[in-house]
């Protein structure tokens, strides 16, 4: 699945896969894939007329929710009356009939891919922050972090917490630095063993980013020490603890800077709003502006969105 999920998410971020209509799309598509095999011609999955895809219909794709366990209704006609099926379909099986050419295809992988989209398409509502001068920085920062954590225990197998970390974090640093100093990848896929020093790299300086730091981590901050980088490492406050345990027990307790996250966002932002309510204001308001651009980029589920409020 790992293989697949780097081009999936690919596709589904440059071809703007989301929504209801393109979720069934990918679920009927490849449930015809399995069952006629690979290469597909897409010629072959329009209905007689033309006008639709074969097998588009409500009917089908709860169908095959069912099997994962799902049994809310994702669209009410299956994404048939969707203008865009057509266009939707060809390019999915473009991408299937591509990654076929490439290696073997495992279909049930990528049908879970699209039911870890089901699942965040239903989870559906932005993260909430209130724009109140009454409230600490560190309060506002908490409250979307605890938001996220909480979402995560409803809904398993999904990682809303290390999303918003991370992305947060990038956010944060774009704003100090400006764009273009950094490298974004979805959470998925950041620091992924081997790829990079870590989640961000500026400078000699290897940012690492965890809501649950564990001696995985700790060991990349000493690989890092090795190559000649300064690790930071970035978590939550119930993390810090255990962080600081782990690097003393191996000897890197003065060598690993870990921060908590509530307080590494914070300050920049008052660094950045100059101390000011007006500037905390602006800070804070492109901050999540920027949070929002990235999760655009980078990842398929818009559920990780902010919503500011004020």
């Amino acid at each position: 699945m790992a293989a697949h999920r780097i081009e999936l998410t690919a596709f589904t971020a440059g071809k703007s896969f989301r929504g209801k209509g393109p979720l069934c799309v990918a679920l009927v598509v490849t449930q015809h894939a399995r069952a006629m095999g690979l290469p597909l011609d897409s010629g072959k999955l329009l209905t007689e007329g033309g006008g639709q895809v074969l097998g588009l219909g409500k009917s089908a794709v709860q169908a095959i929710l069912r099997r994962h366990g799902i049994t809310r209704v994702l669209a009410s006609e299956g994404g048939r009356t969707s203008r865009g099926s057509l266009g939707n379909m060809r390019e999915y099986v473009a991408f299937l009939n591509e990654l076929a050419g490439n290696r073997k295809v495992d279909l049930e992988a990528i049908e879970s891919f699209w039911i870890e989209r089901v699942y965040e398409f239903f989870a559906g509502k932005s993260f909430k922050i209130k724009l109140d001068a009454a409230r600490s920085l560190r309060t506002v920062v908490r409250d979307v972090i605890e938001q996220a954590v909480e979402r995560q225990n409803t809904t398993p197998g999904m990682y809303y917490g290390g999303a918003v970390l991370q992305h947060l974090v990038g956010a944060k640093l774009d704003c100090a630095l400006g764009k273009g100093h950094l490298v974004h990848n979805s959470f998925s896929a950041a620091d992924a063993p081997g790829a990079r020093p870590g989640d961000f790299f500026l400078g000699d300086t290897a940012i690492h980013v965890t809501t649950s730091p564990g001696e995985a981590v700790i060991e990349r901050c000493r690989e890092n020490l090795n190559d000649g980088y300064r690790p930071i490492l970035v978590t939550l406050q119930h993390g810090l603890t255990v962080a600081e345990g782990l690097a003393n027990n191996v000897g890197l307790g003065d060598r690993i800077d870990i921060f908590e996250i509530e307080q590494f966002v914070a300050l920049n932002l008052y660094e950045i709003g100059k101390f000011a309510a007006d500037g905390r204001k602006v800070a804070v308001t492109d901050m999540v502006d920027r949070y929002n651009e990235i999760v655009d980029e980078v990842e398929t589920d818009p559920s990780l969105k902010i919503e500011l409020r004020r």
